[in-house]
Parts: C-alpha cells; sequence; structure tokens
C-alpha cells in the first residue's frame, strides 16, 4: 500500500495573519485608530434576537445623542423595509435594550423617544426582561 501524504499547507492570505485553527473564523485584532462602538456579548449572542435586531442594535449605539432612529429614518437608511425594522425595534424592546416613550414637545406635538442605556446594551448591566 502506497505510503499516505499529508495534505499540503494551505497558503496563507496576503496581508492577514496565519491562525492555529484549523478552519472557522479567525480574528484579525488591531488597535482601534478612530471612534468604535463597544458591544457586549450578551447582545452578540443573545438566542432570543434577530441578527436584524442585532445588527440594528449596534447601528444604534453606533450614532451620536439626537439622531433619528425612528421607523421611518430606518428605513430610509437600510433596504430591510418597514416590517423588519419594526419587528428589530419590538425585539430590542422587549428584551430591555431600548425604551420607546411617547412624549410632548415643546411645540406641543407628540414624539416619540427612544431611550438606550449604553450600560445595558454594552454588557455592563443585565438587561431587563430577557
Amino acid at each position: 500500500m502506497a505510503e499516505k501524504k499529508p495534505d499540503a499547507a494551505l497558503r496563507p492570505v496576503q496581508g492577514l495573519p496565519g491562525s492555529a485553527a484549523p478552519s472557522g473564523v479567525t480574528h484579525v485584532r488591531t488597535d482601534p485608530s478612530g471612534e468604535y462602538v463597544v458591544v457586549g456579548d450578551h447582545l452578540t449572542q443573545h438566542p432570543e434576537l434577530s441578527l436584524t435586531a442585532i445588527g440594528l442594535a449596534t447601528h444604534i449605539l453606533s450614532v451620536p445623542d439626537g439622531t433619528p432612529v425612528d421607523i421611518r429614518t430606518l428605513v430610509e437608511r437600510f433596504p430591510e423595509g418597514r416590517e423588519r425594522i419594526a419587528s428589530a425595534l419590538r425585539e430590542l424592546e422587549a428584551h430591555g435594550y431600548l425604551r420607546r416613550v411617547r412624549e410632548q414637545a415643546e411645540s406641543g406635538r407628540l414624539v416619540t423617544r427612544t431611550y438606550v442605556d449604553r450600560a445595558t446594551m454594552t454588557g455592563q448591566a443585565a438587561p431587563r426582561g430577557g
């Protein structure tokens, strides 16, 4: 019987470090040189949240205070559509990652304010409800 030869080693991808893992994800870690968002594993690995909800939560964390995160604005920004975005916001609200409150603005008009507790989103405090 002929001697079995080991598989040829894979060539490394140019510009990426090698990995000891035989397959799967390899994290390329670099020092952040600009702004970045810290997201808790409890959010990114949440077993009951959809990928859309997790992505939307990450987006909401990345925008400055005062940025509109209402359904209409998010539909203009992302291709998911009204129903998926509304559903994702409901998921985040149900699991305690955000709160939407109807308030009266100084003009007298009713507005919906979205409150996001950064400590909850980033894992510094346990989320409520989930």
